[in-house]
């Protein structure tokens, strides 16, 4: 039975992840809990902020990543909680798929529902879900499933077979500070994306691009030529170390659009994807 929490107001990030700082016990099953937020409306204010630091041209529909702004503070919540299973710190987000069903607008007010499920295992340890979905007087019109990996436990995976580069369409230099924006535009300050000093104390060079930022950059490159009901699904490869250059490139699949983010003087890939139509069979983990 799904326990529900309802939140009045978006949770403090800033109180979460000093809480994250914090032996954490953890051990068990993914909770039944639910964390729900009703009454959610827009701030154009922000909307315009992260759009600029994402790349995103200024409208009345919301970028289809913007939504993860809501859910970001309620799936901090959730996994801060004493009774999940694994500490926040150390986590690392493998993969993301977002669902949508019409565009998300300015003027909508709905709800942001989360929770966690499918604990399973990995080659590298044990991963799970994080499902957030938001929905208005229409229904459910946009679902995130972030997939999260804990290292530790698993059977190892072998060595990777080294792949080259595609040809780029595009090259794109990502600067020293991106890190910082976009942490302040998410709320996502984790220390690893904010200064090289702080990366250096998680074992980074430097410090790293924010994955959804990267997906959301990525899907700048598209504005114009998605239509209002797709699902945008990415698997994150290496880190992007800031500052960088990277190289895209994509192509057009039967049904979308594939695309592939790289290091542009290195054959390292970054992240991968698809665009597909909505209802189409997702891509294994």
């Amino acid at each position: 039975m799904m326990t529900v929490k309802e939140i009045r107001e978006a949770p403090k990030l800033a109180p979460l992840y000093a809480k994250a700082l914090l032996p954490h016990s953890g051990g068990g099953g993914l909770p039944d809990t639910e964390y729900v937020r009703a009454g959610i409306e827009f701030d154009p204010a922000h909307v315009a902020a992260y759009n600029q630091v994402c790349g995103f041209r200024l409208g009345d529909e919301l970028p289809v990543t913007y939504p993860h702004m809501l859910a970001f503070p309620l799936q901090m919540a959730l996994m801060t909680q004493p009774d999940f299973p694994f500490p926040l710190l150390g986590m690392v987000h493998v993969a993301n798929r977002i669902t949508r069903r019409r565009p998300v607008r300015l003027t909508d007010t709905g709800t942001m529902r989360v929770r966690a499920e499918n604990l399973r295992p990995h080659e590298k340890g044990r991963q799970f879900d994080v499902i957030s979905e938001y929905t208005t007087a229409d229904g459910p019109i946009w679902t995130e499933v972030s997939t999260y990996l804990r290292r530790g436990g698993g059977e190892g995976g072998g060595k990777r077979e080294q792949l080259a580069a595609p040809a780029p369409k595009a090259i794109w230099r990502v600067p020293g500070d991106i890190g910082r924006r976009y942490a302040e535009v998410s709320g996502d300050r984790n220390p690893i994306h904010l200064h090289p000093l702080t990366a250096k104390l998680f074992g980074f060079p430097s410090a790293i691009a924010h994955g959804m930022w990267t997906k959301a950059r990525v899907l700048a490159a598209f504005e114009g030529r998605l239509p209002d009901a797709y699902t945008v699904d990415v698997k994150f490869k290496l880190p992007v170390l800031l500052p960088a250059k990277v190289a895209f490139t994509s192509w057009q699949t039967g049904d979308g659009w594939a695309f592939e983010l790289w290091a542009a003087q290195k054959p390292k890939p970054h992240l991968e994807g698809t665009i597909t139509p909505p209802d189409a069979t997702p891509n294994p983990r």
